[in-house]
């Protein structure tokens, strides 16, 4: 294998530094999202709408999905004992942070999963603490949100403030 395909396979170069740069992707947001045109007048969380985010949480459920299969055969392919300690230590490390992406990816598709049951109750895109609107464009942004921009901006002052943190909303 070349090192230009080494960088396309596993988003690093042929000596096994750098990260994947497609699964920090993943991590900010869904990729591709075409951004949803409300017409005048149009009800908010419509059925057109409810079945746009649908399609996008989907869509970035399954990708998250490939990454976590990704890693598993990398993982399994990689795996080597290497004689030299310090190759072993390179490649516990590299494999150390890849579990770790992949432990927020789990947890982000808890999240996306919770958003799809919010679309099938009819609360999705609702504040969770105001029950106002989110937003057409934050939820593009970020799908999974449960607070409109003010209340999370309140909570996040008083994280900033009390170092209280609360991450169930997030």
């Amino acid at each position: 294998m070349t090192q230009s395909q080494d960088i396309d396979a596993a988003g690093d170069n042929e000596d096994g530094e750098g990260q994947d740069l497609s699964s920090i992707n993943l991590l900010a947001g869904p990729r591709n999202v075409k951004p949803y045109i409300p017409r005048r007048g149009e009800q908010y969380m419509n059925k057109e709408q409810l079945e746009h985010f649908r399609q996008i949480l989907n869509t970035w459920k399954r990708d998250l999905m490939q990454e976590v299969d990704r890693t598993v055969l990398h993982m399994k392919d990689e795996a080597a004992n290497f004689p030299d300690p310090n190759d072993r230590a390179t490649q516990e490390s590299e494999f150390s942070l890849e579990l770790r992406t992949r432990d927020r990816e789990r947890k982000l598709i808890r999240k996306i999963e919770e958003a799809i049951k919010r679309i099938e109750d009819g609360s999705y895109g609702y504040c969770v603490e105001t029950g106002e609107e989110i937003g057409i464009k934050r939820l593009e942004a970020r799908p999974v949100a449960t607070l409109c921009v003010e209340a999370q901006e309140r909570r996040e002052r008083r994280e900033k403030q009390y170092g209280d943190r609360d991450d169930r909303y997030r």
